[in-house]
């Protein structure tokens, strides 16, 4: 007789094992602990075999009928339903472990350590915001050129298309890691290029006008937060580095008897050498009794184990009434090169190559990170005497404009 949903709730366990057949080789075998699973016997091959179909009350009658059956068209087709469910579990446990989010969990692990922080902590967010949560357990092998389009998509649809353009290069990279290893047969954001809207390129605000910049370091100068952003402001124009590489100097790649600051730039992957002027020397001098005990020439108001916000400066601009399209952190950057060049008249190259750009010798080879150097030397004297006379010039003007009226 075959089973019914009392029967099989009701049924009560025993000293021993026993079963209760439902027909057609499908039983419910109860343990003497009570569990309750449904099997099923048949023969494949000239052998008996038994086959897990699952757990009452996971797995109801209903659905265990619907088990069987499925197993009986298995049979019917000759394929062994035991050697099939064992196939599959195999090949759900492999898709599992090459799933988006562990593949790409491998590759960043391995890219971390030679990023900034400032970079990988964004990827960082960007995986875990815009690609794991509705990539992240899909079999890597398995996306393909639409599915992703439909994640980035939604990123162009907030209107962050600079972000959209960026999570498909990340993403990218992740299915080419995977390609390298074995995990997937290919990258399908190469079949992406041109399906996503372009961003509107906005050059970084900055100011280049001579007339303007006395009045800007002078302003800096006079800021009335804290020491460390202080320093940072008055250094920034000084040495025109990018603002990540200024929030994150060290005070051991300082050296006061060379008046160099050498460290890795991790966006060209080289080593960079900043000759410091006397006057970037004595805010260095200034500040390091106050942030000694930090690795961190500038490090955060709230730890000294890390270095300070990559908004600090920015911040600190806003607050005094520089406005965001007047400038910026990078701006001092376009400032320097814009001036050295055209008021002061200091070879192009010399001026690539302290912007830390990967500047090529007529043969195409990079230049090495000492070329140059006693002229860059010479070369960032001369920009710091410039930039202290433009100050001078506006505190003369001003205090002519107060007397005469």
């Amino acid at each position: 007789m075959p089973l019914t949903d009392p029967a099989v709730k009701l049924a009560k366990p025993k000293d021993k094992p026993y079963r209760l057949t439902d027909g057609e080789g499908m039983y419910l075998e109860v343990s003497p602990k009570g569990g309750k699973y449904w099997r099923m016997k048949y023969r494949f091959g000239g052998k008996e075999k038994r086959l897990s179909i699952g757990v009452y009350p996971a797995t109801s009658l209903k659905k265990a009928r619907q088990l069987r059956e499925q197993a009986r068209q298995h049979l019917s087709n000759g394929v062994d339903p035991s050697a099939l469910k064992q196939i599959t579990k195999l090949t759900n446990t492999t898709a599992a472990a090459n799933s988006f989010k562990l593949v790409a969990l491998e590759w960043f692990s391995k890219q971390k350590p030679i990023w900034a922080e400032n970079h990988w902590s964004k990827v960082e967010r960007m995986m875990e915001r815009d690609l794991f949560p509705f990539l992240g357990s899909r079999p890597l092998n398995g996306i393909t050129p639409p599915e992703l389009l439909a994640v980035l998509r939604k990123i162009e649809s907030r209107g962050a298309l600079e972000s959209a353009k960026r999570t498909k290069q990340i993403a990218g990279q992740i299915f080419r890691y995977g390609v390298a290893t074995a995990r997937c047969e290919r990258d399908p954001a190469q079949d992406l290029n041109g399906a996503l809207a372009n961003p509107i390129k906005q050059h970084r605000s900055a100011i280049t006008d001579p007339k303007l910049v006395g009045p800007l370091l002078n302003a800096l100068d006079g800021y009335q937060g804290t020491a460390v952003v202080n320093a940072a402001l008055r250094l920034a124009p000084l040495t025109f580095v990018r603002p990540g590489e200024l929030r994150t100097a060290k005070w051991a790649e300082i050296d006061f008897d060379k008046a160099e600051w050498r460290y890795y730039v991790t966006k060209t992957k080289s080593d960079h050498i900043v000759p410091l002027c006397k006057q970037a020397i004595d805010i260095l001098r200034e500040l390091q009794p106050l942030t000694c005990n930090s690795e961190y020439v500038f490090p955060s108001a709230r730890t000294l184990s890390r270095p300070m916000s990559d908004n600090a400066v920015l911040s600190a601009m806003r607050r005094m009434g520089i406005g965001k399209d007047e400038m910026c952190g990078h701006g001092f950057r376009a400032m320097a090169r814009t001036i050295l060049d055209e008021e002061l008249h200091f070879r192009p190259d010399w001026i690539e190559h302290q912007l830390a750009h990967a500047v090529k010798d007529v043969h195409g080879r990079a230049y090495n990170r000492t070329a140059h150097l006693p002229e860059r030397k010479k070369m960032m004297q001369a920009w710091a005497d410039y930039l202290d006379n433009l100050k001078a010039q506006t505190v003369n003007n001003n205090v002519i404009a107060a007397k005469f009226g």
